[in-house]
């Protein structure tokens, strides 16, 4: 851990993370100044002036430009202008969970992945609840990291769901198990439309694992399953735990038979029917089998792991039914937020569908949706700044192209639109930043509409 007592340190955002690693920081004798290039909530303000926590918003002056490192904010671009200085000046960068990762005593279990993230570390949770094991939740989910490092301990598990952008400026931080599920193109603004750069960014979290932790993978994912070749070929590298729902795996879970297979170290077990766990489509399979071998190299046991695959209900604005209104199901998928994500969601349903998509680009092919949409989409209502560009890849796909210049309009014209026994699915591909605060702010609003029919 770096000195810290007495030391001038800049945090970039002053969002939720950002208010509190500078907390953090000021508690260990540091000298935190939060530098926001936008506007400051009101209630971050107040936070910061209760602890007399110097904070500036709307530009980034030069007492922000002058500490002795820079942590920053998740929200806050690698190439953004403060970023940037203190690279070019040899100064170091870190994340929230780096800075909060020095003060943290529990074994770290971390959850990544362009998809199924949060899902899987609410699982997690679920899952450590029921075997009554001490854990908090933490990272990109509720609360930040550095809200609870200094509380943690050795007998209590962080699970934290950890974001590429998170693992953009690590250094010493060390899952105990990392669990990375998928990597597809996402975020693609934010790594100069060069996937090569954001697949990196994921692969980070091995980066500090040795011989005495866990790597769990998903087969099927080409990148993960050449990277952890890669680190069998290593030294003092993390012992791997691969999932697939495709195929064998040497070491563990897979189908067999229509049963869930666990096999580590060599010992092989049946562990349930794939057909009891609680969540369908080939998504939530792949999550509850990476949710499993969390647990059990945590020492979970069994009986556990199966009331919680056959129990745990999901989580809200990701495929949560909403309501059935006149023979119609509407589907809030909110935090769909990319192109497979999308993908995975149309798979997830044989019905006749109206798809409400758009929101904030981030860089998306959307005819990489075609096979899907032809399947069992018959209207796309667009949606936000994204619209041509749906228009413009979708149009020829599917028989209803239609534009919408609210969520509400949006969910008219798809009551319009929908027939009896078929679904209204909201599942944007794009982030909620041109008309939501967030994809929670974007789901909310949805499931308010459909209530209001």
């Amino acid at each position: 851990m770096r000195h810290l007592i007495g030391k001038h340190i800049v945090v970039a955002g002053a969002a939720r993370s950002g208010v509190a690693v500078a907390r953090l920081l000021k508690r260990n004798g540091a000298v935190p100044f939060v530098s926001d290039f936008g506007s400051i909530p009101e209630e971050s303000k107040k936070l910061l002036s209760s602890e007399e926590i110097g904070f500036e918003e709307n530009q980034h002056s030069e007492s922000a430009m002058n500490g002795e490192f820079l942590v920053l904010s998740p929200g806050v671009p690698s190439d953004s202008s403060i970023a940037k200085n203190y690279m070019e000046s040899g100064r170091e960068l870190f994340s929230e969970v780096e800075v909060a990762s020095w003060f943290n005593r529990s074994p770290i279990v971390a959850v990544t992945g362009s998809n199924g993230k949060t899902s899987v570390v609410s699982w997690l949770a679920h899952t450590w609840k029921l075997a009554g094991k001490e854990y908090f939740l933490a990272g990109n989910i509720g609360t930040a990291f550095s809200d609870h490092a200094e509380n943690s301990s050795p007998d209590q598990s962080a699970l934290l769901e950890i974001s590429s952008f998170q693992l953009d400026h690590i250094d010493t931080f060390h899952p105990y198990t990392g669990i990375i599920l998928n990597i597809t193109p996402d975020h693609l603004d934010r790594y100069h439309q060069n996937f090569n750069l954001y697949a990196a960014s994921k692969l980070n979290l091995t980066k500090n694992q040795t011989a005495s932790d866990w790597f769990i993978y998903n087969f099927d994912d080409p990148i993960l399953s050449a990277h952890a070749e890669h680190l069998a070929e290593g030294e003092n590298t993390p012992q791997l735990l691969a999932f697939s729902s495709e195929s064998e795996v040497s070491n563990g879970a897979f189908v067999r038979n229509g049963n869930l297979i666990l096999k580590i170290n060599n010992e092989e077990e049946q562990l349930m029917q794939i057909g009891e766990i609680g969540l369908t489509g080939r998504h939530n399979l792949q999550n509850g089998m990476a949710t499993a071998l969390a647990a059990r190299a945590s020492e979970i046991k069994n009986e556990y792991i199966r009331e919680s695959l056959k129990t745990f209900e999901g989580v809200a604005h990701r495929l949560e039914f909403v309501r059935n209104y006149e023979g119609v199901r509407y589907i809030n998928d909110s935090k769909a937020t990319n192109v497979n994500a999308v993908w995975y969601a149309l798979g997830s349903y044989n019905t006749p569908m109206v798809l409400i998509m758009g929101g904030r680009d981030k860089g998306n092919d959307y005819s990489k949706l075609e096979q899907r949409i032809r399947e069992n989409v018959h209207t796309i209502i667009a949606i936000g700044e994204a619209r041509p560009l749906i228009r413009q890849q979708l149009e020829g796909v599917v028989p209803n192209m239609i534009e919408a210049e609210s969520l509400k309009e949006a969910v008219k014209k798809a009551r319009n639109s929908a027939k009896r026994g078929e679904i209204v699915l909201l599942s944007p591909a794009c982030s909620s930043f041109d008309m939501f605060e967030n994809f929670e702010h974007r789901g909310n609003e949805f499931k308010q509409v459909v209530l209001d029919l």
